[in-house]
This record gives C-alpha cells, sequence and structure tokens, in this order.
C-alpha cells in the first residue's frame, strides 16, 4: 500500500474511533475542501464543520467507504456517515433518528495528506430523513 492508501486507512480509523484530531492529520494546514460551503474551507473551517458533525452524532458518526479507487495521487471513494442523530446538525434540532449520509469525495493527496478535496454529500437526503423538508415528489 502507498503512504497515502495508509494514511486514508488510519484517518477512517480515528473518525470511527472517535478521534477528530487523528482525523484531520489526513488534511495539510492549507487544505482546500469544496463542496460543503460556497466558498473552500481551509482547515480551521474543515475542523468546525466536522466539530458540529460529532456533537449532532454524540461523538460516535460512522464512516463506511463502499469504494475507493485510485489514480496515481488521486482517490476517489463513495461513502455513508451514519449514526444516530443526537444534536442539531444542519439547523436540524436532534430527532433520535438513527441516520445515514451517502456521499462521493474526491482526494488529491501530496505525500501522505490531502491537499484538496472536493466533496457531495446527499445533505438532503438527512433532511428528509430528518422530517425537516418533505421528501421530493
Amino acid at each position: 500500500m502507498s503512504a497515502a492508501s495508509d494514511a486514508l486507512n488510519r484517518a477512517v480509523d480515528s473518525w470511527n474511533a472517535g478521534n477528530l484530531d487523528g482525523y484531520l492529520r489526513l488534511y495539510r494546514d492549507d487544505i482546500q475542501l469544496q463542496g460543503y460551503s460556497p466558498e473552500p474551507m481551509g482547515k480551521d473551517e474543515v475542523r468546525g464543520f466536522y466539530e458540529t458533525c460529532f456533537d449532532a452524532f454524540g461523538g460516535k458518526p460512522r464512516l463506511e467507504f463502499h469504494e475507493v479507487l485510485w489514480d496515481g495521487d488521486a482517490c476517489a471513494n463513495r461513502f455513508t456517515m451514519s449514526g444516530r442523530h443526537e444534536g442539531e446538525w444542519l439547523g436540524v434540532p436532534a430527532t433520535g433518528l438513527d441516520v445515514a449520509v451517502p456521499g462521493l469525495t474526491i482526494l488529491h493527496f501530496e505525500g501522505d495528506q490531502v491537499k484538496e478535496r472536493w466533496s457531495q454529500a446527499d445533505l438532503l437526503g438527512f433532511l428528509v430523513q430528518t422530517g425537516a423538508v418533505p421528501a421530493p415528489a
């Protein structure tokens, strides 16, 4: 396995152990994460976004990769984040429901750290699962 692949596996293990600091070691200090806000997020914004995620899922959101495809220093994967919605997230008060948020992400590595990430997650699906919005007709 490559250093990047090993780093990605360590990051997922850290995430699933509730270790956000360990997970964030995956990202360079100058990371540019696209897709979760109108402007690219830097490392401080990434930390803040994931802190609210951990808080909303009782410190125990689960991350599972279904497919991981490598092309040189780029990695694309299909993932699902799941857990019990125990706190406010994306403006939705806690529901106590088990939810699953699937998504796709492309990671661009430099060595064993991500320098750029592009992600799309089914946040509308989260809103529908929690009853915050009706399902599309």
